[in-house]
């Protein structure tokens, strides 16, 4: 049996565990004589033997209503007061439980501290060859209880949920400084701007392994990575073998500028998302560095050093995507890097991100698409600049009237990135540039090919904004002046809707105080067969034929993103690999697991939602009709204090659906509830849909105005031209 532990929690942890609210807690240990009394920590913040509280609650019934997920995370932290072996050390024994049926994780489970933690050794040391460090790890009878909470989320929820546990603390503990994650979508955009043909693909910053991974399912079958972090390449090697196992993974730790581990690798393609600002990325000791084949980069240019490095890899002809801070287009000491890098044809082209699609979120960041010049090969007149600022605003492709996607050129929380539109629009331009240079047209204000012999001037600016916006004979003054008449139509349109929508007066005070119900939790109502609880599950054992694209009849995968910014279900199926997910039907209430930001966390199914398949980040929760109603059981769901009281974690906030609470109601006061709950959501969505047009037309006349294409209309009758009221 597993060994006693002298491990403390706090009382949000003890809430956690018996799924109930801090609140019943401190009830408990006010009116409960011999409830565990404190064993550390401080008095506003104290601190309760975990045996002694878990005694306490098995005596009186209460079993723990935390999952697998939650579970760990709780491990984890108390594994860091005992345990021998750090987090990190914790990695390769996600993969190497991905790897054992769920009945033998539970025999593992069953075993001894002492053997459990030999075992959990020998598996680490047999993936000595596939990641980074594991031959290095010993694992101590201390380390049991972490072992166990590992082995059992990886048996219940999949191994990609124990490792995004993990990196939730190690890469939290480990960060740093100018490192920052790749998000799925930019990577995504990053991995199609590469041609289909690519087979060996290169990051030599792989981090988590986001842009290999993206690789992996636009064609990719070598994938070669390597960071200095030993827990980044330790995550990444992991994740890989997990979510891409048709491909074949090479993954080391170290400084790749300093001491490249792939020396005389070259491919086909390289993918990288840099370290930011590094001035101590080795430019004394790697002066005479042969990759300087365009210059030897200043001590503030790294990303000049990143980009050389990616070329040097690659063969003659590949290409190269780099996501880069836009001070690498502007900077005054890599300018002659920038001019030779014109000369040979090397950059390919730059595209501008709005602020907000990838972190740091208050800088745009930029793509710089490179090719290796081949010898003999034809020469690269041009570059193509595109800024996506505006390509990041409209409505999401598919997204239905009244379900805008509210997206803005800041792409923040409050209005999250339209990805499809983005992406779409920028490989549409990049596409018609590379297939034909010469005949490329652009687009006014957002895509434009430069001759280089224009760029190589003093400052040899390659910032996408300046060079898309230089000219002034691409706009036309007759076409702005009738779309800005357009936009104001829409406007006035969606102001009177708004209007309307804020529909009828007459809402009744509930009396001198605010009413109270008996709630329920969605565990409870579950059991009670009241509604079914589903989400998308990995499941590792069962891979599809096919490499993991969905059955034909599915076309779209409803994400945590479309719940945000209410747009239709525009995920892939193809991304969700080998998960068994869940279809879903009109009617059914939909959940972001993760919280944070604004915009909806809750919506009730429609007919455009029918038949796409949940993604993996969303809950479902199906109701009995007879006895729930979707909008009074969405209504509450969505309020911020019972999103609260069931979200999980510390950097990221986990959302678990079994503890949202749902008053107890007649089937008929649910159904008035709800209709006012629809009358909330329609308001909302309009209110949305009037702050977009509102933000295009502003955008468009400031626009046309400073750009020459637009002049003042004439002051109304019987005003002065010099009253600027």
């Amino acid at each position: 049996m597993p060994q006693s532990s002298a491990a403390h929690v706090t009382a949000a942890e003890i809430s956690r565990i018996a799924g109930v609210t801090r609140a019943t807690v401190s009830n408990w240990r006010r009116r409960h004589d011999d409830f565990p009394p404190p064993s550390g920590g401080t008095e506003s913040s104290p601190l309760y033997d975990l045996e002694a509280v878990q005694a306490w609650l098995a005596a009186r019934g209460h079993t723990t209503t935390a999952g697998p997920r939650e579970e760990f995370r709780t491990a984890l932290r108390l594994h860091a007061q005992g345990g021998a072996a750090g987090g990190t050390a914790l990695l390769p024994l996600v993969l190497a439980a991905s790897r054992h049926a769920p009945d033998d994780l539970t025999t593992f489970t069953e075993l001894t501290d002492r053997d459990l933690a030999a075992r959990a050794t020998v598996e680490a040391k047999a993936l000595a060859d596939t990641v980074p460090g594991s031959d290095a790890i010993r694992f101590t009878p201390a380390d049991g209880a972490a072992l166990r909470a590992l082995l059992r989320c990886a048996r219940d929820e999949g191994a990609q949920a124990a490792l995004g546990v993990l990196a939730e603390r190690e890469l939290e503990d480990s960060a740093a400084s100018g490192t920052y994650q790749t998000p799925a979508q930019l990577a995504d955009l990053a991995a199609r701007l590469l041609p289909r043909s690519v087979g060996r693909v290169l990051d030599p910053a792989c981090g988590s392994g986001t842009l290999l991974e993206a690789a992996a399912r636009h064609g990719a079958t070598e994938l070669y990575g390597q960071d200095t972090l030993a827990v980044q390449a330790q995550r990444s090697a992991v994740g890989l073998l997990l979510a891409t196992p048709h491909a074949e993974i090479t993954v080391r730790d170290g400084d790749s500028l300093r001491a490249d581990a792939f020396p005389g690798l070259t491919v086909d393609a390289v993918l990288c998302n840099p370290p930011y600002g590094d001035r101590d990325w080795g430019h004394d000791e790697l002066a005479y560095d042969p990759r300087w084949a365009y210059g030897v980069p200043a001590r503030a240019e790294s990303e000049l050093a990143w980009i050389q490095h990616a070329l040097a890899h690659l063969t003659p002809g590949g290409w190269a995507v780099l996501i880069l801070p836009p001070a690498t287009a502007t900077r005054a000491s890599g300018r002659r890097v920038r001019a030779e890098l014109l000369r040979s044809g090397a950059v390919r082209a730059v595209v501008a991100l709005p602020a907000g699609a990838a972190p740091p979120l208050h800088v745009g960041l930029q793509l710089w698409v490179l090719q290796r010049p081949e010898p003999g090969g034809a020469e690269r007149k041009s570059v193509l600049f595109i800024d996506t600022a505006g390509a990041a605003e409209g409505t999401a492709a598919g997204s239905e009237p009244g379900r805008p996607a509210a997206a803005t050129r800041t792409g923040s929380a409050r209005n999250p990135l339209n990805w499809t539109a983005l992406s779409a629009r920028t490989l549409a331009h990049w596409e018609a540039f590379a297939t034909a240079p010469d005949a490329f047209t652009g687009e006014p204000a957002v895509a434009r090919a430069v001759p280089v012999v224009d760029l190589l001037d003093d400052l040899v600016d390659l910032t996408p904004a300046r060079q898309v916006r230089s000219s002034r004979t691409d706009i036309d003054p007759a076409e702005l002046a009738a779309r800005a008449d357009t936009g104001r139509r829409e406007l006035a349109e969606a102001a009177q809707s708004l209007v309307r929508a804020a529909g009828p007066t007459g809402w009744v005070a509930a009396g001198s105080s605010v009413t109270e119900w008996r709630t329920a939790t969605a565990s409870d109502l579950a059991r009670g067969g009241a509604l079914t609880l589903l989400r998308t599950v990995p499941d590792p054992k069962t891979p599809r034929a096919d490499g993991g694209a969905a059955p034909s009849p599915v076309t779209s995968v409803l994400t945590g993103t479309d719940i945000a910014r209410g747009s239709a279900p525009s995920g892939d199926p193809a991304e969700l690999r080998a998960e068994a997910a869940p279809v879903i039907a009109a009617g059914d209430v939909l959940v972001r697991a993760v919280a944070g930001g604004t915009g909806p966390m809750v919506r009730v199914a429609d007919e455009p939602d029918t038949g796409a398949l949940l993604g993996p980040n969303v809950h479902l929760l199906r109701p009995d009709p007879t006895r729930l109603d979707p909008w009074f059981l969405a209504g509450f769901l969505d309020s911020e204090d019972n999103i609260a009281g069931a979200s999980t974690g510390s950097t990221v906030l986990h959302v678990a659906p079994g503890r949202l609470r749902i008053p107890l109601m007649p089937l008929e006061e649910q159904r008035r509830y709800g209709r006012a709950f629809r009358h909330v959501h329609a308001l909302r969505a309009e209110a949305r849909k009037a702050m977009r047009l509102a933000e295009e037309m502003a955008g468009l006349l400031a626009g046309g105005l400073t750009g020459g294409a637009l002049i003042p209309p004439p002051p109304p009758p019987g005003s002065s031209t010099a009253d600027s009221s």
